[in-house]
């Protein structure tokens, strides 16, 4: 019976948690046994916390017991990506720069999730500072892709997501800056979501672009997604009851989002929609030139935020870093302010259009990544290769970033590829809603 709690939803473990048919300690213990037996764990975890887990879950099970469990997720054990501060216990976001790192308290989300009665596994690999959509970290560990594990998982919460793929975790909890929710969930099968800017605190983790870092879950359903959402933010989980896609519209975003994608996440994609039609929606196209254009800011925009924030760091000891991302870092040391701040003005003028055009619409809809998980070892010797895969793999998620939206993706049933919705900002109940529907209609 142990070894189906592996595969199940957090959201199903809830459910037998609450109806005694699980004992919340002996299912932390089988995550624990599982990780650490598991050939992949050093590449997956950074640190396990299982003394803290093994406390969390005797208290869940006693509220079990007495029937007064604190969320729909009590005694369900997750994973935290190693950007969220954990009192006691070192926080190095996938950097040597911040090497034996011990933060005081919890982040304010990981606070939310143990006041909910959420069990702390432990903390997961990423790419370095969170800089990546690739998942390629040779300074601390490189998490590999549960369909290839020759090809990174996508990043930049790239243990957060294969924690889960990998039956390690029933959830992961990760940050989206341009896409680091959505990229590991889509090349790891998984459902991620990307919430709205300022929605869920970032209070206590490792920024790296304030004005876009965004907190959110990577699960196994939409169902887990609404109810970890609940836990992040301390709030009631969207009602999906009854979802479906009978009179939904939906529009396929055409600007930017096919340039240069690859035949086997483009052939997924429409298969998706196609089941999306069939199941009652329907699809428009849609045409947003200033997709394009904001594209063209997103450098001086993430690139600058980012060395403000880590430029002086970096430059203390920089041969600490992965060349690659010490690069990427430095590409915006030299903006000047002026610069900047019209690119955000302008930003801002496309965002207003971007949400009068989608308005109509129940979801836009676009591959949520053009490419499949590039080869480990060609990324490490192929500085070209390095730099078109990671701008790719962050392409067509970034244009949610940029546009503030809220975005969810979901597995296509073809390996490492997604499709993603983006809606209005702070609509994600609404969007839940509709990934719910979506989710039955791809099977």
């Amino acid at each position: 019976m142990s070894e189906k709690w592996l595969t199940q939803t957090a959201s199903d473990l809830g459910r037998e948690i609450a109806a005694q048919k699980i004992d919340p300690v002996e299912l932390t213990q089988t995550y624990l046994d599982a990780a650490n037996g598991h050939p992949m764990k050093d590449r997956i975890y950074a640190r396990m916390t299982e003394t803290r887990a093994l406390t969390e879950a005797k208290a869940a099970a006693e509220r079990a017991k007495s029937g007064t469990l604190k969320s729909p997720l009590d005694g369900v054990p997750i994973s935290w990506k190693d950007l969220f501060d954990t009192a006691g216990v070192e926080t190095e976001a996938g950097s040597a720069l911040l090497k034996d790192r011990v933060p005081d308290a919890d982040a304010e989300v990981l606070k939310n999730a143990t006041e909910s009665g959420l069990v702390c596994l432990g903390k997961t690999h990423m790419s370095e500072l969170a800089f990546s959509g690739l998942g390629l970290n040779p300074v601390t560990a490189t998490s590999p892709c549960v369909n290839d594990h020759d090809a990174v998982s996508g990043g930049s919460s790239s243990g957060a997501a294969t924690s889960v793929a990998f039956n390690i975790a029933a959830a992961g909890i990760g940050s989206d800056t341009g896409g680091s929710v959505r990229i590991p969930s889509a090349w790891n099968d998984l459902v991620g979501l990307k919430t709205t800017i300022n929605r869920v605190s970032v209070a206590g983790s490792v920024p790296l672009c304030p004005k876009f870092d965004t907190v959110g879950p990577l699960c196994r359903s939409v169902e887990d997604a609404a109810h970890l959402l609940a836990v992040l933010e301390g709030s009631k989980p969207a009602d999906l009851a009854g979802a479906s896609l009978d009179g939904t519209r939906i529009a396929v975003l055409e600007t930017a989002a096919f340039d240069d994608i690859r035949d086997v996440p483009k052939a997924a994609f429409y298969s998706a929609v196609e089941a999306l039609k069939s199941a009652g929606a329907q699809v428009d196209t849609l045409h947003v030139p200033e997709v394009e254009q904001a594209l063209g800011l997103s450098g001086i925009l993430f690139a600058t935020e980012a060395y403000a924030v880590w430029g002086e760091t970096i430059e203390a000891n920089p041969n600490l870093m992965f060349a690659e991302i010490r690069d990427r870092f430095r590409s915006g040391s030299e903006t000047l302010a002026k610069d900047y701040l019209r690119a955000w003005r302008t930003l801002e003028g496309y965002k207003a259009v971007w949400e009068a055009k989608i308005s109509a619409y129940d979801a836009v809809v676009l591959p949520t990544s053009p490419i499949l998980p590039p080869n480990i070892e060609r990324l490490l010797t192929d500085s070209d290769y390095y730099v078109t895969e990671n701008l790719l793999a962050l392409r067509n998620t970034r244009i949610g970033n940029l546009m503030g939206s809220a975005g969810l993706t979901l597995p296509t049933g073809v390996p490492s590829t997604g499709i993603m919705f983006l809606s209005a900002p702070n609509s994600e109940e609404r969007l839940l809603r509709f990934g719910a529907a979506a989710e039955q209609a791809l099977g």
